[in-house]
């Protein structure tokens, strides 16, 4: 009888499943093996008592039942993390773990300032941070892996809320002999025929980039996707391209002399928006408002002469 047990971890574990579409995604995510998750998946099944997924060619396909438990087990997950949020919310101070997911392209630069600031206000509270692409970061979100996600906006899940932290001016970055270095400003006008770098598609900042070289007729390289800000500024300074760089990353990376790259202000301005993304159906609404409150302090006081904040 023991054996025909529900328990919460069955939920979790199908649900992550369902989430991220194959397996082995899923057990890197519960870091467990492939061969555990699919014993915990045969032993749910088991205990419904109906077939739950299917493997397909690229990977985890549900059933009509499982679609329906699907609803049903994250409902009462959902639950489950809103009732274990109450005492914290009820505190008078904060403490507990929340779990922050960052992009590579973000974290760095504004974390460090973040996270010193949370330790000296709240001491008791502990912050755990991982990165990632923004469309892994958002799926682990929906999976119940990250209490909450910084980066770029729009989103159009709508399962997500979010909030505007800052809008940020992106840079051209252009070679040190290359024929635009030295300018005070370029229009798009001036990038016509030159050959733009980006990251992969899983950045949002693509976008940026494309929109640019759709608006100057400069190229959008297909053959060359960056996996980092640090490998598209490389290749810049080898004059395989040209490209955009947030603000924060070169007030980190890129002296205003002697640097690899030389950067330059777009006419009219190019701008991305960051911003704080969560569930609807948090848990942690009090970690999440002090860690809101945090944010917004650090971009206001710290790095205003970089960004526009939007925050409060």
């Amino acid at each position: 009888m023991q054996d025909r047990l529900l328990t919460l971890k069955h939920l979790r574990y199908f649900v992550a499943l369902a989430h991220s579409g194959q397996y082995r995604r899923a057990a890197e995510q519960l870091d467990l093996s492939q061969p555990s998750l699919s014993q915990q998946i045969a032993a749910f099944e088991s205990v419904l008592g109906v077939k739950l997924v299917e493997r397909g060619r690229r990977g985890v396909i549900l059933t009509p039942a499982g679609r329906e438990v699907l609803d049903q087990a994250q409902g009462i997950l959902d639950g489950v993390d809103r009732l274990m949020g109450v005492s914290q919310s009820l505190q008078d101070g904060v403490s507990g773990t929340l779990r922050l997911g960052s992009t590579s392209t973000i974290g760095p630069y504004v974390l460090p300032r973040f996270l010193q600031h949370l330790h000296a206000e709240h001491p008791d509270l502990k912050l755990v941070v991982r990165d990632g692409a923004p469309r892994e970061l958002l799926n682990e979100l929906g999976n119940g892996v990250h209490d909450v996600v910084i980066s770029q906006l729009p989103i159009r899940e709508k399962d997500f809320q979010s909030v505007p932290l800052y809008r940020e001016p992106l840079m051209l970055a252009v070679a040190r002999d290359h024929r635009l270095a030295g300018r005070g400003l370029v229009t798009p006008e001036d990038l016509a025929g030159e050959d733009l770098l980006a990251l992969g598609d899983a950045y949002a900042l693509r976008n940026e980039v494309s929109r640019l070289g759709m608006a100057s007729g400069a190229r959008l390289r297909d053959d060359y996707e960056g996996t980092s800000l640090d490998a598209l500024r490389q290749m810049v300074a080898m004059n395989m391209g040209i490209t955009l760089l947030p603000s924060l990353y070169v007030r980190s990376e890129v002296p205003d002399e002697n640097g690899d790259v030389a950067v330059v202000p777009v006419k009219g301005g190019l701008y991305r928006t960051v911003g704080l993304i969560w569930r609807h159906t948090t848990g942690k609404p009090a970690l999440l408002r002090r860690f809101r409150e945090v944010a917004e302090t650090v971009i206001s006081q710290v790095f205003n002469d970089r960004v526009q904040p939007m925050g409060g």
